[in-house]
């Protein structure tokens, strides 16, 4: 249990790090607070758990089997007639136990910490960057205004040479300057408005009272200039604050539902996925028949002729009586249905693709919730007699081979989700192309550490290949030896 929680921990750490790095430009530069950090890192931790914990199962068992194995423990334990499977027993028992929960938090928990998170991520993602007016750099943060300062007091805050252009006129958008020999900047404590005072300046405005469109060169001559002494400014703050989203608009995704509801949710896909097919079929028939039903509809009105009497068109024979006027409005006329009934196919079968893709997703995240578990119960089998037979503990060697055997399984698994969201696959074909590679691996593992295998013993294979280098300089010595003595006889 202690190098479970050990690796447990380190394989989090690196994970949540991994998030950080994705989402870090959308992260730096927004003011958040530290509250808020903390919360967005614990939801990013609860989402990785499904990664960390095989990894970590994996390099716990790796790590306890191999020191028994090096410190010749196994080697004594099999010598008092206790076999591996029967050492290894309590440690199934627990590695069920940890399947189960992980089963549980993957139905339960998981989707409630992807709620959270990503609709904390949107929130974040939608807030504005934080206010930093910085020196020669015009500023676009405030909405149609433009900032632009020569110098800046880091101590007090006072900004010097300040010039703000005024965009709130789009006919003329750079017609009202103010210029200000210094200035300060507040924010008001509940972020609602932002305070800029003025020292100093002079305000050019022009076009006051005018509304037209286009302005004669006498009217553009026209501006207003106000000096002032002091003049305090406020900016509205819109989109600087963390405004926090509703959950219910991400609460439809698949990632965001248990089992119960991804269950219900696929049912309705299908449902729905029925009727514009049957809505597609009904759309696509041919326009005979389509005729057909017109002259039927006719008769049974007039209730004079059999429904069963009605002759069938002879679509060429009707055409060639046509004039060539006639024909060529008949032509278009069919040229128009059929892109008319084109562009509705088209729009349906739109619709059936986006509830195909929905289907899929939906039937992913159930095999998902099962796969974890089972990743869990495999790694074990891999780890606990892998480190059985190299017999290697510590973090060296198991290290490097649980790094080796997870990137295996993540590329293998990537693979597989790739093949069943594109629709080359069936969803379980996909989803469980990892799980059934790897089980295999872990019971050929578990049979040759049982059986004492050298199959991945260092020193086994280093005999070996000194033993093979060996026997070749010997050969090699022996038909020197050989050539030499024929080439004495043949001189004699």
């Amino acid at each position: 249990m202690g190098p479970l929680a050990m690796t447990f921990f380190i394989s989090l750490f690196i994970l949540v790090m991994q998030f950080l790095w994705r989402y870090v430009d959308d992260l730096v530069g927004k003011g958040l607070d530290m509250l808020t950090l903390v919360e967005l890192l614990f939801y990013a931790s609860v989402q990785v758990i499904p990664m960390a914990l095989p990894l970590a199962i994996l390099l716990a068992s790796l790590m306890t089997f191999g020191s028994l194995g090096e410190n010749y423990e196994l080697t004594a334990i099999k010598a008092s007639g206790v076999s591996l499977l029967r050492t290894m027993k309590p440690l199934i028992v627990v590695t069920i136990i940890i399947s189960v929960l992980a089963f549980g938090f993957s139905n339960n928990v998981l989707p409630w910490a992807n709620l959270k998170l990503y609709t904390l991520l949107w929130s974040v993602k939608q807030k504005k960057p934080e206010l930093e007016i910085k020196e020669q750099i015009f500023y676009d943060g405030i909405e149609d205004f433009r900032i632009k300062i020569s110098d800046k007091d880091q101590a007090t805050g006072l900004m010097y040479d300040v010039m703000i252009y005024d965009h709130r006129d789009s006919r003329n958008p750079n017609s009202n300057v103010i210029l200000a020999d210094s200035g300060k900047l507040q924010i008001a404590e509940d972020n609602g408005y932002m305070k800029l005072t003025l020292m100093d300046g002079v305000r050019f405005e022009e076009n006051v009272q005018n509304q037209k469109k286009r302005l004669s060169s006498r009217e553009q001559q026209r501006f207003r200039r106000d000096k002032f002494k002091r003049q305090i400014a406020l900016f509205e703050m819109e989109g600087h604050n963390l405004e926090r989203q509703d959950e219910q608009l991400f609460s439809s995704h698949d990632r965001m539902k248990n089992l119960n509801q991804l269950t219900h949710a696929i049912d309705s896909f299908y449902m729905e996925r029925s009727g514009v097919t049957a809505q597609i079929n009904k759309q696509t028939k041919n326009f005979y028949f389509q005729q057909r039903k017109y002259h039927q509809r006719r008769n049974k009105e007039s209730q004079t002729v059999s429904l069963d009497s009605v002759p069938a068109l002879n679509n060429d024979s009707l055409f060639i009586s046509l004039s060539d006027h006639q024909k060529l409005m008949a032509i278009e006329g069919a040229k128009r249905q059929a892109r008319d009934n084109r562009s509705q196919i088209e729009g349906k079968l739109s619709r059936y693709t986006r509830y195909q893709t929905l289907l899929t997703k939906h039937k992913m995240e159930v095999h998902r919730k099962f796969t974890l578990s089972f990743a869990c119960f495999i790694f074990f089998f891999i780890g606990a007699p892998l480190g059985a037979i190299i017999r290697k503990g510590g973090l060296g060697m198991p290290v490097v081979i649980s790094i080796l055997f997870f990137i295996f399984y993540y590329i293998i698994d990537t693979l597989g989700v790739k093949f069943a969201k594109e629709g080359a696959w069936q969803v379980y074909q996909g989803m469980w192309l990892s799980s059934s590679i790897l089980f295999p691996l872990g019971v050929f593992l578990t049979y040759k550490s049982a059986t004492d295998s050298t199959l991945l013993n260092a020193d086994a294979y280093t005999i070996f290949f000194r033993k093979l280098f060996k026997r070749e300089k010997y050969d090699l010595q022996n038909r020197l030896d050989k050539e030499k003595s024929d080439q004495t006889n043949t001189k004699n």
